[in-house]
């Protein structure tokens, strides 16, 4: 790339966040979780119409990526060198990270299932965890290290191959948190693990999980994780 390539890349990405509508949208998801256009057009108070003409400017310029999931279609930035871009930025502007309330029930937020797996905040850290003890490796469909295949198995967790038509594990978006979640085979195999060895417990007729007093202390001895 010359300069004078990178002088019009620069041109076109000043030019996509100097909007005042699309600037707001940055800052919303700089909390690292992902929205509909729904969801960012209200919070910055344009017409769904309107807001889907701005997200389709920030991907263009790919600042923002769309992520399916099921019937929705959910923006995040694009990656972690966009967040320090704008942080970078926000902080020149002397101005704070905006947050975008959820509207799920706070008793399904912190755990509950999804289809067969763990989900709420307890599985978005747990994935996280997953992924800096590089016991989770790869990007979309991912796959155990040696040391996470045989730390999970010795805690009672099938880390056998998933059936065929089932994909083994990969991030699955949670609907509360916005950000990823362990599903796949092993998302559901864990969970049967967790459930199994007293640390997890289903409530009756909802999709609530009850986190256990021994489950927060296998948390904490087996993955360094506190919630």
């Amino acid at each position: 790339m010359n300069n004078i390539d990178i002088e019009d890349r620069l041109a076109a990405l000043s030019g996509a966040i100097a909007d005042r509508t699309r600037a707001r949208m940055l800052c919303l998801l700089m909390d690292g979780r992902a929205y509909t256009a729904t969801e960012l057009s209200a919070a910055v108070d344009v017409a769904a119409s309107t807001a889907s003409g701005h997200l389709a400017r920030l991907q263009e310029q790919r600042l923002i990526a769309c992520v399916k999931q099921g019937r929705y279609r959910y923006f995040r930035l694009a990656g972690p060198e966009v967040a320090a871009a704008l942080e970078t930025l926000m902080a020149l502007a002397g101005v704070e990270k905006p947050v975008v309330k959820s509207t799920t029930p706070t008793s399904l937020q912190f755990a509950r299932t999804c289809y067969d797996h763990l989900a709420g905040e307890v599985a978005v850290k747990l994935h996280q965890r997953l992924h800096q003890l590089t016991w989770l490796e790869g990007e979309e469909d991912y796959r155990l290290s040696e040391a996470g295949h045989a730390a999970l198995t010795r805690l009672g967790v099938d880390c056998s191959p998933a059936p065929s038509r089932r994909r083994f594990a990969c991030g699955c978006l949670d609907w509360s948190e916005r950000k990823a979640h362990l599903g796949g085979a092993l998302g559901a195999a864990m969970l049967t693990a967790f459930i199994r060895r007293g640390w997890i417990k289903r409530q009756l007729e909802s999709r609530e999980l009850q986190l256990t007093a021994s489950g927060k202390k296998a948390l904490k001895a087996h993955f360094d994780l506190t919630v």
